[in-house]
């Protein structure tokens, strides 16, 4: 795709201001961009977001000197649905992926390219000169394999594994590397940076993406300087409530235990350090005003939140729970993201794709399959023209909808569903769907929702696994009380 001149961007941008910032810098120098995202993350687990005893020093420094968004959420509480999500601005029934990858799916022979037929945001930078790197966890299949526009590549294939001592793939080349794997991607994002100075490379805008693993389980190794600040810890941001009948039993022995919990927060304090890493080496490079960072999570966690451990999966059946959805997202850009703003507009993980192409001055050919919206309004203080009042939520046998005020949760195959009224009861305690009283609102969410998803191109909510063909997990491949 060529450059596009003034006049294309603004009329492809609708006048923009970031659209027109990013061209004034010229055509043959766009800003660079740092993407963090940590996995299993929920917004409640940052010092940013509220909670001092998670030290997380130089995320709340990003957060201070930036954009720290409010209500930003994951549309699917899990993760390589999510990561679809962010790569592509279209939802599982869309991009076709309902549930997390397993490992025939994500890697090795009977993988396969889970993006392929799907415009990512990254095809869209690599088209316009920007040099890639991926440094962590992909899970989109074929994880061992430079997709979507990257030139350099270094994973774990699959979703998870262990911290100590792993073994990535690095531009196609396994290499067993000892160590901590957070820290190991942390140098391995270190890598890339360096190879900026290169004839070929340092005149070519940049973009990041550096997607830890932590604080995903397993939680069998932290280091210890990680580990110490917890040492003394009560960990009060960690809510000590009875468990749920609903709790997924695969995860029932971490909850309520204290060293769940102190290694769920060391994994946190980890990612920060290396954030801070990166963050450094931006500025020994003198690349730090010419970079935007940006840190998110690809989808919440409850630790003990709802009487539960784990996010959307974490029950049976999944859940919609604001913990599950809700992510850290936090733009910082010196001079471009106005310093200490905190926007209080609901976005989702599928406005990425519009925005980060907004901020940077690129467009595409539209694609009715996409359903964001770019936020980048909000970089500077202000509200977006007729911003909207509602989100869309889609994890195989359930669907959602959030408003300001309340939020509507819609399964299939004889699940129940549910509904909120979250300004009398934010934490999701008290259901409403069976209240007289809410039965006029409940099937104005049911009309809306069916329609809205239809309009999409979804299936009908009963016929979700119509839209994927990846072998689903257990939870998922489980069928509901109402199916035989």
């Amino acid at each position: 795709m060529a450059t596009l001149s003034r006049r294309e961007a603004v009329a492809a941008l609708g006048g923009s201001a970031y659209g027109l910032a990013g061209l004034a810098q010229g055509a043959a120098r766009r800003p660079n961009v740092v993407m963090f995202m940590t996995d299993d993350h929920g917004a409640w687990a940052t010092g940013a977001y509220g909670c001092p005893d998670i030290r997380t020093p130089n995320i709340d420094r990003l957060a201070a000197g930036g954009a720290r968004f409010r209500n930003a959420f994951a549309c699917t509480p899990v993760c390589s649905p999510s990561r679809m999500t962010y790569m592509t601005g279209t939802l599982p029934s869309t991009h076709g992926v309902q549930d997390w990858i397993i490992p025939e799916d994500s890697f090795g022979p009977t993988s396969r390219r889970w993006l392929e037929g799907h415009e990512t945001y990254t095809e869209v930078l690599a088209r316009n000169g920007y040099r890639l790197g991926m440094c962590g966890k992909w899970h989109m299949g074929h994880d061992d394999q430079a997709q979507a526009g990257f030139e350099y590549w270094a994973s774990v294939p699959g979703g998870g594994g262990a911290y100590r001592d792993p073994e990535f793939v690095v531009n196609g080349k396994k290499r067993k590397i000892p160590g901590y794997k957070t820290d190991i991607v942390g140098d391995l994002a270190l890598e890339f940076l360096e190879g900026q100075k290169l004839p070929e490379n340092k005149d070519r805008p940049f973009y990041l993406l550096v997607p830890f693993y932590a604080p995903h389980t397993p939680y069998d190794y932290q280091p210890e300087a990680y580990r110490k600040p917890y040492a003394e810890s009560r960990f009060p941001c960690y809510p000590d409530v009875p468990m749920s009948r609903d709790q997924n039993p695969g995860l029932k022995g971490l909850f309520g235990r204290r060293e769940p919990k102190l290694a769920y927060s060391a994994l946190i304090t980890g990612a920060d350090a290396n954030v801070g890493r990166v963050v450094r080496k931006l500025e020994e490079m003198g690349l730090r005003e010419d970079t935007l960072v940006i840190f998110t999570a690809d989808q919440g966690w409850n630790a003990g939140h709802h009487g539960v451990w784990g996010k959307g999966n974490g029950t049976v059946p999944f859940n919609l729970y604001e913990e599950s959805l809700r992510v850290p997202l936090i733009w910082n850009h010196p001079g471009r993201v106005k310093a200490g703003i905190a926007p209080e507009g609901m976005v989702s993980s599928y406005d990425y794709f519009p925005t980060i192409l907004e901020y940077l001055g690129l467009a595409t050919a539209s694609d009715k399959r996409r359903v964001g919206r770019s936020y980048a309004g909000f970089l500077q203080g202000a509200t977006p023209v007729a911003w909207r009042d509602r989100l869309y939520f889609e994890y195989a046998h359930v669907r959602g909808i959030r408003t300001k005020n309340l939020k509507y949760l819609e399964r299939a195959e004889g699940w129940r569903s549910e509904m909120y009224d979250l300004e009398a009861d934010p934490g999701e305690t008290r259901d409403v769907i069976g209240l007289p009283a809410w039965a006029k609102q409940r099937e104005a969410f049911h009309k809306e929702m069916s329609e809205w998803f239809a309009g999409i191109g979804a299936p009908p909510l009963e016929e979700w696994r119509s839209s994927t063909k990846q072998r689903l997990p257990e939870e998922s491949a489980r069928k509901g009380p109402g199916l035989k």
